[in-house]
């Protein structure tokens, strides 16, 4: 549930000095936001976006650019600055969306013409490959869960009616409306013939929260329509993770599940330059969404299918297909990095295995998103602790990158850098834990520096070489802390198995290793051991609380952010059951209830809160919805413990508003210069 910088120069007598200063949440949210769009393959260009926020405004302001790979200069696309959403190139025209209506300019950027003016407009566009057809999504009402639509003689009417779940999603309350997928017959920028191709379907493609574009896909002969799709409905869908992949047969209308069967999520469709063969990422257990990802493809000759990573120990991020169609090259964490890695095909796809699986990349970096392949190259994204996203091209056969973009070079150029040091501490069942530990930028061992241990959310989301703009070490690290961010049992990068084992034991070994991480720095002469912080958000919130109540007075404050507080009201108040299910293990009414209700639910610990608090709660958050933040703060303020809650009432999860992230910042450091 899925990055950002900057200051200044000064002169000291005649000697220029570049003067680094350190990072503040006003820069850090004024960095360019970067990320990579399109490779133009009439010219080689790669097609790139920069968002920067106005904080003023409180929004952002998205340019699209073409940088030239012969020349190094890079030409603003949209150039009258209205944000555009790259589609694709067709038929030597870049399609684009602009204000819900599609575009389209010559693939030299000239010749900017609207294309569509459909009402209410329209989402994830994609023309056919043979330029005749196209494809695209809108909200469309199939239920009726509003009064006003249920009695029309009551317009004003504001109440809900739900009968069965999920009457609620991530920051979204249901309103009966799905997003579906349509086709039109597209001659000179019209649509005719337009059908909804899941009509009355109760199902959203792309998949709610965090689906896009990649979710629906024309087949290489423009005679079908690939789509990934829950097809569940209520309780079914509440508790399932079995996405499939259907195929959409434009000639006879019928629909057919690709991968029946398949009980996990199945993702991102894309074929081989060909169309021979057809790949999706896809994990196998029902319900469980931190399940470990592979790669499938499906021979569209034999109808076919094959996992072309079983053997392999971690999970995949995401992929693309090479330019031969006969390579796969993906992303995965690796020992709290990303890296780039190369898959092979053998002609018997029944023969691939690990040993045609290649490591392009190893460095201390996230590779966070593949673009594409340039002849002997890769445009990828990368990102560290103390850089936001760039892009870069890799070599394929060297792993050599090489920066293409340098949106925010003269910003870090000013800014005092951390050391980020890799740790590896031993757990208290015997196992090596990768720890990072960062420091602040004018570090000195011979003084005595506040650290804090940060708790990673998830809870198997990857402690890499992120670049966050909320949880930022660099940020953290300037203000004077030593930052330590284990990678505790749960995440990915170290096997299939350390992955697996948070589940169901959510307070167990996870909480041992935190502790084993800050004891270990805490020997250091640099630390002071009397002032220990404690942080994170989501199930890092989760565990600052529950720490709270077993650290045993190692810690002086604690931050919590969207965090669980008391895991049987979460599990009657949160929306979706499959991840209770598989973390928590059911439901607290059932036979033999999981253990996880009273060993590992923060609020059976509250009794031994003693520690200053701040708890940061969003209105909008329905996955860890509000009433665990405020159970929280309400217990701490009973006991007469010195506590802040801070209440983004516009906010889900996250913090996506310039001025409400900067305002998080502020009450963040405030309260640590307060309490530590």
């Amino acid at each position: 549930m899925k990055k950002d910088i900057l200051l200044g120069i000064m002169m000291l007598g005649t000697t220029p000095l570049l003067a680094q200063q350190k990072l503040t949440p006003e820069k850090l949210w004024q960095l360019g936001r970067v990320s990579g769009d399109l490779i133009n393959k009439n010219n080689g260009d790669v097609i790139y976006s920069v968002n920067k926020i106005n904080i003023e405004e409180n929004k952002g302001n998205k340019n699209t650019f073409a940088l030239s790979l012969k020349t190094g200069i890079s030409i603003q696309i949209n150039t009258d600055n209205e944000s555009i959403e790259i589609i694709g190139i067709n038929q030597n025209r870049i399609i684009y969306l602009k204000k819900d209506q599609l575009w389209a300019c010559n693939t030299d950027y000239t010749d900017h013409k609207q294309l569509t003016d459909i009402e209410g407009g329209i989402e994830n566009p994609k023309i056919s490959p043979d330029g005749k057809s196209i494809l695209f999504t809108k909200e469309t009402l199939v239920i009726k869960t509003e009064t006003k639509d249920i009695y029309e003689d009551l317009p004003k009417s504001t109440a809900y009616v739900f009968n069965d779940l999920n009457y609620r999603h991530w920051d979204t309350w249901e309103e009966g409306k799905f997003s579906h997928i349509y086709t039109a017959d597209f001659r000179d920028g019209k649509l005719e013939n337009i059908k909804d191709i899941m009509e009355n379907e109760p199902y959203d493609s792309p998949q709610k929260p965090f689906g896009g574009a990649e979710d629906v896909i024309w087949s290489p002969d423009s005679k079908s329509i690939l789509y990934v799709c829950k097809k569940k409905f209520g309780k079914a869908y509440a508790t399932s993770t079995n996405t499939d992949i259907y195929e959409y047969n434009i000639a006879s209308k019928k629909t057919v599940n690709l991968t029946e069967g398949m009980n996990g999520y199945d993702t991102h469709p894309s074929f081989n330059k060909s169309g021979s063969l057809l790949a999706w990422t896809s994990m196998s257990e029902d319900g469980y969404e931190s399940d470990k990802n592979d790669i499938y493809v499906l021979d569209i000759k034999t109808n076919k299918k094959y996992n072309l990573t079983k053997e392999w120990d971690e999970t995949v991020s995401g992929f693309i297909w090479a330019e031969d169609g006969n390579t796969i090259f993906f992303n995965a964490y690796n020992k709290g990095t990303q890296q780039v890695y190369a898959l092979s095909l053998l002609k018997n796809l029944d023969k691939n295995s690990t040993k045609n699986i290649r490591q392009l990349t190893s460095g201390k970096w996230d590779i966070n998103a593949l673009l594409g392949q340039i002849d002997n190259s890769l445009i990828v994204s990368r990102t560290d602790m103390n850089h936001s996203a760039e892009l870069f091209t890799l070599d394929i056969k060297t792993g050599r990158l090489n920066q293409l973009t340098h949106v925010n070079d003269d910003e870090y150029q000013n800014i005092a850098k951390s050391k980020v040091e890799e740790r590896w501490i031993k757990t208290t069942d015997g196992k090596d834990m990768l720890t990072w530990v960062i420091y602040p930028p004018d570090f000195d061992p011979s003084k005595k520096y506040p650290a804090l241990l940060y708790c990673q959310g998830g809870p198997q989301s990857a402690v890499s070489q992120f670049y966050s703009v909320r949880w930022n070490f660099q940020l953290m690290a300037a203000n004077g802390y030593i930052v330590v961010a284990p990678n505790r049992r749960g995440l990915p990068g170290f096997g299939v198995e350390w992955n697996r084992q948070i589940s169901g034991d959510w307070g167990g070994q996870a909480m041992k290793d935190y502790l084993s991480a800050i004891d270990n720095l805490s020997n250091e002469s640099y630390v002071d051991k009397n002032r220990l912080g404690c942080v994170g958000a989501s199930y890092g919130g989760y565990s600052v609380y529950l720490l709270a109540g077993i650290h045993q007075n190692r810690f002086k404050t604690f931050i919590a952010h969207n965090g669980l507080f008391d895991l049987k009201s979460w599990y009657g108040t949160t929306e979706e059951l499959f991840f209770a299910n598989k973390d928590v293990g059911g439901s607290y009414w059932q036979e033999n209830a999981p253990k996880a209700y009273k060993e590992f639910s923060p609020s059976e610990y509250i009794k031994n809160w003693n520690t200053p608090i701040l708890i940061f709660q969003g209105g909008k958050d329905y996955r860890v919805p509000i009433e665990q933040g405020l159970q929280a703060y309400q217990a701490a303020q009973l006991k007469g413990i010195k506590s802040r809650l801070v209440y983004f009432p516009d906010e889900n999860h996250w913090v996506l508003k310039a001025q409400n992230g900067i305002a998080w910042q502020r009450e963040f450091f405030k309260w640590l210069q307060e309490t530590l």
